[in-house]
């Protein structure tokens, strides 16, 4: 009977160690999600926030390059408090951030930077937003190209395919675009473009180098040289038209707009650090679709952006294309996974039978 009573509790305690896995399991798939809608909710809150200060027709600020600048000044001041006095946040150590290192890898990520912010803010003044996150299914052709290009990617007959196919399907949905810009395209491919040569040299000049920076440190080091950046084309584009406009009464800047707009951007690259950290930068990529499908039914219903037919069928092919470089990816990444679990049973294996090989010879050498 007792035994039976201690194998009735053994039974309910593995329940109950089942039921605190089940529990554990259901936590973290819920925190993955709460990640991922904080995230995509501050990126779309964002990319609105930015229409509706740049767009003629709402609040009418044509100044991009100064919003990018504003943007990086809180961004970079509020990382300076987090890293250098309040010490919530430590800078990597190795290998330490040299002014060698730094001029060398972080300037030249700065820069480009500097201009796909620049480029991509430019665009809200030209297109909807709808049209702008069909452009920038675009992400992975430009990636993998420029990935060839500086000999990070391996060319294969399957993936260029699907890279024509995403090419194929935004050209469609920019024929059948009802506002479309070719200023606007322009602005907004280019930006595509500096983005992804960004994200290539950030595996060349960070990542090969072990160093990994969280987006506070990233802001800490990259936010300032942007804004040096800036500052060139700044002076020359858009200072005098902006001192000439602010001479005149009527035209002042609402800082509370611009604060919250600022707090909002800082508040999205704390988001990225929750979702890559604690889930991964590809959860980033699946979740990005969703919340580019999100921004066209929003820019049809509430801003009233014209989406044709034609729109939709051709983001429909290339958001097939995304899809499925997304699932390719994946892969990857399991088998990368599955090889290094694989190489460390492997070493323990190995450790262990060197154990046993020198557990017998000591045995045999005591019988000796």
């Amino acid at each position: 009977m007792r035994r039976e009573g201690s194998g009735g509790g053994g039974g309910s305690g593995g329940g109950g160690g089942g039921g605190a896995m089940a529990d554990g399991v259901l936590k973290k798939v819920l925190l993955s999600y709460a990640y991922v809608a904080i995230w995509i909710f501050l990126s779309f809150s964002v990319i609105v926030y930015n229409k509706y200060i740049l767009d003629p027709k709402m609040y009418g600020w044509p100044f991009p390059i100064s919003l990018t600048m504003i943007h990086m000044t809180f961004c970079s001041s509020l990382a300076f408090l987090l890293v250098r006095v309040l010490r919530l946040v430590a800078p990597p150590t190795s290998p330490p951030m040299t002014r060698h290192f730094y001029v060398s890898s972080v300037v030249p990520i700065g820069a480009l930077y500097s201009l796909s912010l620049w480029f991509s803010n430019s665009a809200y003044i030209y297109l909807s937003v709808s049209f702008i996150q069909m452009l920038k299914a675009l992400m992975p052709v430009a990636v993998y190209s420029i990935g060839i290009f500086f000999k990070k990617e391996s060319f294969k007959t399957a993936s260029m395919l699907n890279m024509l196919s995403i090419s194929f399907g935004v050209a469609i949905a920019a024929y059948g675009e009802a506002r479309f810009d070719v200023t606007g395209v322009v602005l907004q491919l280019g930006a595509v473009a500096f983005e992804a040569t960004r994200l290539v040299l950030i595996q060349i000049l960070l990542t090969s180098k072990g160093i990994s920076l969280n987006p506070i440190t990233s802001l800490y080091y990259v936010a300032p040289c942007c804004l040096a950046f800036l500052l060139v084309p700044w002076s020359v584009v858009e200072f005098p038209v902006l001192r000439a406009r602010l001479a005149t009464a009527a035209f002042r800047p609402d800082f509370l707009i611009f604060g919250t707009n600022s707090l909002c951007a800082f508040a999205l690259n704390l988001a990225v650090f929750l979702l890559v950290g604690k889930t991964s930068a590809l959860t980033m990529n699946v979740a990005g679709v969703v919340k580019d499908w999100l921004l066209i039914a929003f820019s049809w219903s509430v801003i009233r952006d014209t989406v044709t037919m034609i729109n939709l069928f051709g983001y429909g092919i290339a958001f097939l294309g995304v899809g499925y470089y997304n699932h390719v990816k994946l892969q990857a990444l399991k088998a990368k996974e599955a090889q290094k679990k694989a190489t460390q049973a492997d070493e323990e294996s190995g450790k262990l039978l060197e154990q046993i090989d020198s557990g017998g010879i000591r045995k045999s050498e005591s019988q000796d």
